[in-house]
């Protein structure tokens, strides 16, 4: 049985794309985005089969978020960027990995480590990278 495909997510990152306020709100901001990659765990996506491990790494304010059944919080003792990574470094060895960030830096950092990186907008619906139909109600 093959292990389950790793979408590690940089919370800060991803939140700040979108310029929708979250700055007034962090903590809301990252538990709204949490619960947006839910369906994810069962759906996957285009090069992630189902089910998929979900890692949202957080830091500063929305540390405070909590995990979820479907999406598990790694909470950055201080930058979020090396959180991710060592999580990377230590989880992605053996199994599919996909890092979604627009951070250019963090990108160049786990790109060399070997893993596929992508940016925040190939988690919006609407861009073919999620599931259709009754599923888009659910992210």
């Amino acid at each position: 049985m093959e292990p389950e495909p790793l979408l590690v997510v940089d919370a800060a990152n991803v939140v700040g794309s979108v310029p929708d306020g979250w700055w007034r709100d962090r903590v809301g901001a990252t538990t709204r985005l949490r619960d947006r990659l839910a369906p994810l765990r069962r759906h996957g996506l285009p090069g992630l089969p189902p089910p998929v491990e979900v890692v949202l790494v957080v830091e500063g304010a929305a540390r405070q978020v909590a995990a979820s059944a479907e999406v598990r919080v790694v909470a950055a003792e201080s930058s979020g960027d090396d959180a991710i990574v060592a999580l990377v470094r230590t989880e992605a060895t053996a199994r599919s990995c996909v890092v979604v960030t627009a951070d250019r830096e963090l990108r160049s950092r786990v790109a060399a480590l070997g893993v596929e990186v992508r940016g925040p907008r190939w988690l919006t619906p609407g861009q073919g990278n999620q599931p259709t139909g009754s599923q888009l109600s659910e992210i």
